[in-house]
């Protein structure tokens, strides 16, 4: 009996290791074993706005290092222009979630784009790599005008009554927002004047054409002594702009800003999400990286996926009440 006991234990061994190397089933692939495999092909890199705009050349600076950590493979850049961004967004979010299609996003246009009735993908559609940009907004005027400080600008929007203008660029933007949170916080009145990029808001501040503008560190930086910056929306000073006092400081509360990082589609294989991450992490940590980014007036700010996700998800809370306040559309 003892012998056909061990008779039957031991068929039962060859036969399961029988069906685990033949035609039993599939081989299971290891996480370390797609880190491995992963990229074996170009990864396509989408970018939503124009070339040579900053999307682009902050990802040609990514670009720079991607071979070095990622098997070797090329990044492939494909423009999808159009909407606000919301063109090539979308292409993201529809791409195949093989870790083959990512693309460059900025915050908060998705998450204006993702509450419009006329949005065509939600932010659940994302898988967040990483932030590598964060741009604060700055309240600017004329370097000749009398205005100092937010009391003064609160003071002279005042006496105007709705009349005082205020650049910004776009509507359903972030500029867009933050005059509206403005109004809100400030309690005054103030004429928006939408222009169609930065540059175009640029000439019509120092023309007299409006009295102030929401402008972001990236394009103010190139030509300083134009401006007199009246605060900037950041928790702290930014190094550079050491002078120049946060709206906290003065006793608003007001933060704003833009982000800029990269995304795949929603259900992207977790190891490949993992092996983007953490490729796009030595990327942006890389002191090299950084001084590039410095040089041409980017101000990078990494955060990896999650931290990412969380900053998404409340501009998304911050903005919501505004979008339905205001009637945006």
């Amino acid at each position: 009996m003892k012998r056909w006991t061990k008779l039957t234990a031991a068929l039962i061994t060859i036969g399961a290791l029988l069906l685990s190397g033949c035609g039993g089933g599939t081989p299971v692939t290891t996480t370390e074993e797609k880190k491995a495999d992963f990229p074996k092909k170009p990864v396509n890199m989408i970018i939503a706005f124009t070339a040579g705009g900053s999307s682009d050349v902050q990802a040609r600076i990514v670009d720079k290092y991607w071979k070095e950590n990622f098997n070797n493979q090329p990044l492939t850049f494909d423009y999808q222009v159009g909407a606000g961004g919301q063109v090539g967004f979308t292409a993201i979010t529809k791409g195949r979630p093989d870790g083959y299609t990512i693309g460059g996003i900025n915050v908060p246009h998705i998450n204006l784009q993702a509450l419009s009735p006329q949005g065509t993908y939600k932010i659940e559609d994302f898988a967040f790599i990483c932030q590598v940009v964060n741009d604060p907004n700055l309240l600017v005027v004329q370097a000749n005008s009398p205005m100092n400080t937010i009391a003064d600008f609160v003071a002279e929007a005042k006496k105007k009554d709705g009349k005082m203008t205020i650049g910004v660029v776009g509507t359903f933007t972030a500029h867009h927002i933050a005059a509206l949170q403005l109004m809100d916080l400030l309690d005054i009145k103030l004429t928006l004047v939408p222009f169609t990029g930065a540059a175009d808001e640029n000439v019509a501040l120092m023309g007299g054409h409006v009295d102030a503008m929401i402008g972001n560190l990236n394009d103010v930086m190139r030509d300083v002594s134009k401006y007199k910056f009246l605060a900037i929306a950041s928790e702290e000073r930014h190094p550079w702009l050491k002078d120049v006092a946060t709206f906290k400081e003065q006793d608003v509360d007001f933060i704003s800003d833009i982000r800029r990082g990269f995304a795949a589609p929603k259900d992207i294989d977790p190891a490949v999400l993992k092996v983007l991450r953490d490729g796009f992490e030595k990327i942006c940590t890389n002191p090299e990286y950084i001084a590039e980014m410095e040089k041409i007036g980017q101000p990078h700010e990494y955060l990896n996926g999650n931290e990412f996700a969380e900053i998404v998800n409340t501009y998304t809370e911050t903005v919501t009440p505004l979008v339905e306040k205001y009637g945006l559309k």
